[in-house]
């Protein structure tokens, strides 16, 4: 069964996250993001043109996997070099106009950190709880509670606020 987390944007307008339980073709997929933690803390980056924080995530580019996207993603706006990524699952986006467009969660325990590479991000900051300030408001808190549920189903125990 999937999950689907309807919000509204500030304009009124429905924006929905449904999290995919069946299989989904990588060939749809789009984007991926990285809820990366770090001794049980989320580690979260900041844009350098904007005050808000997001996870590390990114377009796939053609004929990469969704899997070395992740990991290019995460080395791109966090600096993370040692780390183990572990995929969560498929979700969507739709809001009104636009087509729904698909990108894969991904759970990365990170280990160490380098320089943030000069691409986009200013800075990554590490938070005990998400904060409010977030560029995506109304998808990562559907996929905070994702991990956190994964965490409860393969890690008794772990539930993402350890």
């Amino acid at each position: 069964m999937e999950s689907i987390y309807d919000h509204y944007d500030k304009g009124g307008w429905p924006v929905k996250v449904t999290i995919h339980k069946t299989v989904i073709e990588e060939a749809m997929l789009k984007y991926v993001v990285i809820a990366a933690r770090q001794d049980g803390q989320w580690i979260m980056a900041r844009h350098r043109e904007r005050t808000t924080w997001e996870f590390a995530g990114g377009h796939i580019e053609p004929n990469e996997p969704a899997d070395a996207a992740a990991g290019r993603e995460l080395y791109e706006e966090t600096g993370a070099e040692e780390f183990s990524l572990t995929p969560v699952c498929v979700y969507s986006v739709a809001n009104q106009g636009v087509p729904e467009s698909f990108g894969k969660l991904y759970l990365a325990d990170v280990q160490s950190f380098g320089q943030i590479p000069q691409y986009e991000m200013a800075e990554i900051k590490s938070f005990t709880e998400i904060p409010e300030e977030l560029t995506y408001p109304l998808i990562i808190p559907a996929l905070v509670a994702e991990v956190k549920q994964f965490l409860l189903e393969t890690e008794p125990g772990r539930n993402g606020t350890d």
